[in-house]
């Protein structure tokens, strides 16, 4: 079987990684000690059925984003704060993760359609119209990443989204898992979860045109009903793009995506490094102990 690919996401002052049966959380608190929180992953939601069939198990990585990530954001503010009494979980979690996506599918998915609304009538054709609306979600989606690059905070939690790639592209190469060998490698990885969303975009702007020019409310309607079926296509190409990477048409396909993270990530320090570590050794060791099979992978995110 293949070996499986690991992958995470930035944390505050730290970095969730995820392997085929579990995932590990590293997080720096303020008196510089590095807290480690493992747990085992849903087998009904990595190795069930959907995991295993082409293009839904695309619906992986929004639960890993959704879910995962978000838990993983509040533990780590909880640890970076001091808080002894850490919680991943719970009414507040949910809440949380409610929120994030009600403004995620409003910002990026809504507002488009709102804007597009307002020139529609001196668009010429539904295929203009659709064009209008991917290239305003577009538009929004990086000039979000480019403001979050110049706040103090969010460039910490990019340096530790390199750290994150670094440490992945290090265990990939085969290399030791130390800071002297992993600060040599990349911070740009092609299953990287920036460029999974771009991929994503662009998808929506290709899918949508299919869909002519409905009513305002059946086109918000059908930009929720295009999520997971973009996302499932996405993640197939996305897996297909990072296994054949070498050769030279996909390569620049690949690119944009590469290209795109030089807004979500920075070169970290050691010390980040050092966290990144951490947290795929506790996961490459609990999996070493109870090694299970599995058909999922992973997406390096932000």
């Amino acid at each position: 079987m293949k070996q499986f690919q690991y992958g995470g996401q930035a944390v505050i002052e730290g970095v969730m990684m995820r392997g085929a049966e579990y995932l590990a959380v590293a997080v720096r608190n303020p008196k510089g000690e590095i807290v480690l929180h493992r747990e085992p992953l849903s087998r009904y939601i990595y190795s069930g059925v959907v995991a295993r069939t082409p293009f839904l198990r695309g619906l992986t990585l929004l639960w890993d984003s959704l879910v995962l990530g978000v838990r993983a954001l509040m533990y780590s503010a909880d640890v970076a704060l001091g808080d002894e009494e850490v919680s991943f979980s719970g009414p507040l979690a949910w809440g949380t993760l409610a929120l994030s996506l009600a403004i995620g599918v409003g910002l990026f998915f809504l507002l488009p359609v709102l804007a597009v609304r307002l020139v529609d009538p001196y668009l010429a054709s539904p295929l203009l119209s659709n064009l209008a609306e991917g290239l305003i979600r577009l538009a929004i989606f990086i000039a979000y990443l480019a403001l979050a690059g110049r706040m103090p905070e969010m460039r910490r939690v990019f340096a530790y989204h390199g750290a994150e790639h670094k440490a992945v592209n290090a265990l990939e190469a085969g290399a030791e898992l130390v800071p002297e060998q992993v600060e040599r490698f990349s911070t740009a990885h092609p299953r990287c979860g920036t460029a999974f969303t771009l991929l994503v975009l662009i998808l929506f702007i290709v899918m949508a045109s299919f869909l002519g020019r409905p009513a305002f409310w059946l086109r918000v309607l059908s930009r929720l009903v295009l999520i997971p079926v973009v996302a499932g296509v996405a993640y197939e190409a996305m897996k297909f793009g990072a296994s054949h990477r070498r050769w030279p048409l996909v390569g620049v396909l690949i690119a944009p995506g590469l290209w795109l993270q030089r807004l979500t990530t920075r070169e970290p320090d050691r010390p980040m490094l050092q966290v990144s570590i951490a947290a795929l050794k506790a996961v490459l060791e609990a999996e070493a102990r109870a090694p299970q099979p599995s058909v999922a992978e992973a997406v390096s995110g932000q």
